[in-house]
């Protein structure tokens, strides 16, 4: 089992020493997450797509990382473009380069 963190730790303790107190949500909000969840997770279509052999390898990597199968992560990177809310994040792995940000940056 993983250690807290400091955060995890002072809700931990928070709950502890019963600082924190349980509330259940109305309808209306349940009703509310219920949709978003339903909406979010909702994979009624099927895609294929060709990849690099390398490219392949490293989205494994990167999701073996993360510790989720590379499909979900494939589908969670395609969700969060498509939404607007991706952020490039580097890689605690080693990637091959490409060159492209170095041409970029001469053009």
């Amino acid at each position: 089992m993983k250690k807290n963190d400091e955060y995890e730790q002072y809700i931990l303790d928070a709950f502890e020493k019963g600082d924190l107190i349980s509330t259940k949500p109305s309808k209306q909000e349940k009703e509310k997450y219920k949709s978003a969840a339903q909406a979010t997770f909702l994979k009624d279509r099927r895609v294929n797509i060709r990849l690099s052999s390398p490219d392949l390898m490293d989205i494994q990597a990167r999701a073996l990382e993360d510790g989720v199968p590379y499909q979900t992560l494939i589908a969670s990177v395609l969700h969060k473009y498509v939404s607007g809310r991706l952020f490039e994040a580097p890689s605690r792995l080693t990637t091959r380069s490409t060159g492209r940000a170095k041409k970029l940056r001469a053009g």
